[in-house]
């Protein structure tokens, strides 16, 4: 299976972060699935790579030509492909996965889950979507869906849409099984 991780490409996050980066990478690998990513060499992406590196395993970078410069982009892909945009980036890093796990990150990662939740609430795809909560870092997005939800600016069945984990196990056992695959698009849309 392939499976995207989307992450920060920051170097100032704290240790604690880069540690469950590294451990997802490492279980990604040992469970025998490829990681497609950003590309970047450092934060999220960086320690998830390295992990999945660590284990042999397989990776898929995707990332814009403009990022490819000393220190920014992980050199150790098993495949690399470029892309002129960001939004091009997203697309291949889309039809190259089978699933999406969210790791702690910041506007891009952000945009990321929200675009991908948002083709699954629209039934453009089927893929599982994890995220992983490190040190309860999603904690505040979850509430404020949960209040979106509550306010009926969407249906509560969006909330089934992803599954959200501090534990890199209850994660990945989520995506290799996931629950809810068939979605009443009338529901999730309060149409």
């Amino acid at each position: 299976m392939n499976i995207c991780v989307y992450g920060a490409a920051s170097k100032e996050i704290d240790i604690s972060f880069i540690k469950d980066g590294e451990h997802l990478g490492s279980e990604i690998a040992k469970r025998k699935h490829c990681l497609v990513f950003g590309g970047g060499n450092n934060g999220m992406m960086g320690a998830v790579a390295r992990g999945v590196k660590k284990e042999n395993g397989k990776i898929i970078g995707v990332s814009p030509s403009f990022f490819n410069i000393d220190g920014v982009i992980f050199k150790n892909c098993d495949e690399y492909i470029f892309t002129d945009t960001m939004r091009e980036r997203k697309q291949i890093m889309e039809e190259k996965s089978d699933a999406f796990i969210v790791t702690p990150g910041g506007i891009g990662t952000f945009e990321e889950f929200f675009e991908i939740l948002t083709l699954r609430q629209l039934n453009r795809h089927n893929k599982p979507i994890a995220i992983l909560n490190t040190n309860d870092y999603y904690s505040h997005m979850i509430s404020f869906l949960n209040n979106a939800a509550e306010n009926n600016f969407m249906s509560k069945e969006n909330l089934e849409l992803y599954f959200l984990s501090d534990n890199i196990d209850a994660i990945l056992d989520y995506i290799e099984h996931p629950a809810n695959r068939n979605i009443d698009i009338a529901k999730l849309r309060n149409i």
